[in-house]
């Protein structure tokens, strides 16, 4: 028993560094000049109009909101939730290394590999990302448990998994797939024989029951979400890029990913765990051919990096030199390349080194183009400004109560009810969920318009008719924001049609979704 103390106690050490550091990093590795992205705002939103379901994403998001509105909504506590959720994925990556019997070694090497990787990117958003990942993480631990130890309690704990991931992204469907023919062509296929397990699948399709009847009662707004997003976003996948993007997002853990691919195909003493490399290609194939975005399968990877950490672990034992090299690779490149993995750069520094951001396809949007800045970095600035502005309208209408606030997208709206003095501004847009959150009670005597950067009729001549003044407060100026040209105006006056207009246009829109 003594010599038993002090390994665990150092395990427990390095575990609950690894847990800091993940935390750490993820608010010190990101530079101050840098707002919320647009779709946090969506999803801190969803926390003032609970329900069983929404078009955008299912409800799990929602709840977490909450849970972040009732801890003050500070951008503190908005980056806190994804980076938990991070090293809670280190967590389960550090629980199976522990079921293979792998060493401290081992458990560093998967701590390291999640840490300098693509995932650390990923949990500084607040996204369905951060849980998806986790999710999928704690869905092969539980299997790998069940298929160890024949105990019913973890093909429940699987099932929870299973459904609270479907509540928090549909993106796990693509798991299930992947994972029925891996299981059915091999040994483990004795599942199917087990009662728990109808009884599990029982627990998942009562926890997602709700989200199933509302989409049930709302056509299926999934559907249209997904027919949507393919045509203006995955049109532009390529399947090769998606390909290369599973290797890129892990290149400074290659070796250790390479090692869990490869043990899981040779190596004798992982032979039964091979369902999990037929998952991981199944799933890959499934995703390809739907041109899935190549961040989808991010969940795939904590399973493999445990697997290759512990085999790595035996064939470098005693080899404290080629372990080091391994470490330094590990970390050196991570640090090399930090600037293009995570938002450290300044929008000026990024546009002074354009060139190498270029060169790794960083500055590629969804719209297939190349930009000043990656995507998710325009995404994140101009926000206040706009706030501002549209404050300074809202400050000149006299009647509050008859006021609408109507953003062009979901970002503008959400950024304005987040950033706004006036905590009941209620922006709304006719763009994703919003468009279900507007309130008509009152005839509506003012109106602020948010315009798109691209704007066509900078002198509202299509409103001047149902207005009696129309002023335009401002528009954005912040170099390289993506909404970067979008004006406020404040309609004032307006006549007793532009109510039924608008009543008129919001159902116009709910049909066509």
């Amino acid at each position: 028993m003594k010599d038993k103390n002090p390994n665990r106690l150092a395990e427990y050490s390095c575990l609950a560094f690894f847990l800091i550091l993940k935390l750490v990093l993820s608010f010190v590795l990101v530079n101050s000049v840098y707002e919320l992205h647009r779709d946090e705002f969506l999803h801190l939103d969803q926390a003032n109009h609970l329900a069983a379901g929404f078009t955008s994403v299912p409800p799990l998001t929602s709840l977490f909101s909450w849970l972040i509105k009732a801890f003050g909504n500070g951008y503190f506590v908005v980056k806190l939730v994804p980076a938990l959720l991070g090293a809670f994925t280190i967590l389960y990556c550090w629980k199976i290394v522990g079921f293979l019997k792998g060493n401290l070694l081992a458990k560093c090497l998967v701590a390291v590999a999640c840490l300098c990787s693509a995932m650390l990117r990923l949990n500084t958003l607040y996204q369905p990302n951060s849980f998806d990942v986790l999710a999928w993480t704690a869905i092969f631990y539980y299997l790998l448990k069940y298929f160890d130890k024949n105990e019913a309690r973890y093909l429940y704990a699987f099932a929870i998994f299973v459904a609270l991931g479907f509540l928090n992204k549909y993106n796990i469907l693509f798991l299930i797939i992947g994972l029925l023919p891996a299981i059915l062509i091999t040994s483990k296929r004795k599942i199917f024989t087990d009662k728990h397990l109808y009884l599990a699948i029982l627990l998942v399709l009562l926890i997602i029951s709700p989200n199933i009847i509302w989409q049930i009662n709302n056509h299926f707004p999934v559907l249209a979400h997904m027919k949507l997003l393919q045509a203006t976003q995955l049109v532009h996948v390529n399947r090769f890029d998606f390909f290369v993007g599973q290797f890129l997002f892990f290149i400074s853990s290659i070796f250790i990913l390479l090692a869990g691919i490869c043990s899981l195909i040779f190596y004798k003493d992982f032979s039964k765990y091979r369902w999990i490399i037929l998952s991981y290609l199944f799933t890959l194939i499934v995703f390809s051919y739907f041109k899935a975005k190549d961040y989808y399968a991010l969940g795939l990877y904590p399973v493999l990096l445990a697997f290759g950490a512990v085999y790595l672990s035996r064939v470098l034992a005693k080899k404290r030199i080629l372990t080091g090299l391994l470490f330094a690779f590990n970390i050196g490149t991570f640090i090399y390349l930090l600037p293009l993995l995570m938002p450290v750069y300044s929008p000026d520094e990024i546009v002074a080194h354009h060139k190498r951001f270029e060169r790794v396809g960083a500055l590629r949007w969804e719209d297939g183009k190349n930009h000043a800045l990656p995507q998710d970095y325009a995404d994140m600035q101009g926000w206040k400004e706009l706030a501002t502005l549209v404050d300074v309208a809202y400050r000149k209408v006299k009647d509050k109560s008859t006021v609408l606030v109507r953003a062009d997208n979901y970002g503008q709206a959400g950024a304005i009810n987040y950033y706004s003095k006036y905590k009941n501004i209620n922006a709304v847009s006719y763009n994703a969920d919003y468009l279900y959150w507007f309130k008509m009670d009152k005839p509506i005597k003012d109106f602020i318009m948010i315009t798109e950067s691209s704007d066509r009729d900078p002198q509202r001549k299509r409103e001047q008719p149902y207005f009696a003044r129309i002023t335009k407060i401002g528009e954005i100026k912040t170099s390289y924001a993506r909404e970067k040209g979008a004006g406020v105006f404040l309609l004032e006056g307006a006549n007793i049609e532009v109510s039924s207009i608008i009543k008129s246009e919001i159902e116009e829109e709910k049909n066509d979704h």
